[in-house]
């Protein structure tokens, strides 16, 4: 089980929840952030802090944002575009750095009109 960050963070991206993390296992795609699902310990921290309510444990999330769930695997395990193999499971979401790319589900995502202009 993980927590999943959904359609409320894309074109957002606070950033409070990555700061929070004690296990610094959010990372940050090109227009949305992911959690790792093999690095996250299930704290919960990262939904107390998300000033867009984008976060939610596996098991709660709403019908509407469920298909983030295999998305936010898939960031991990799957080849993105521009990349030469899976991000996996680094370790360290500092230390690892923006990935600059997002998965396909994400990126065909209309923009969020909601989003501050700089995103």
């Amino acid at each position: 089980m993980t927590y999943v960050i959904t359609s409320a963070c894309v074109d957002v991206k606070h950033k409070a929840c990555m700061q929070e993390c004690p296990v610094d296992c959010i990372y940050e795609g090109d227009r949305t952030m992911y959690i790792n699902p093999e690095e996250c310990v299930e704290c919960g921290a990262c939904k107390i802090l998300c000033e867009v309510d984008a976060i939610y444990f596996e098991s709660d999330l709403p019908d509407e944002e469920k298909q983030f769930l295999a998305d936010n695997a898939a960031f991990f395990n799957e080849v993105l575009p521009g990349r030469d193999a899976p991000i996996g499971s680094p370790g360290s979401a500092s230390d690892f750095g923006p990935v600059g790319v997002d998965t396909p589900m994400v990126t065909a995502l209309p923009r969020n009109e909601h989003a501050p202009a700089s995103v």
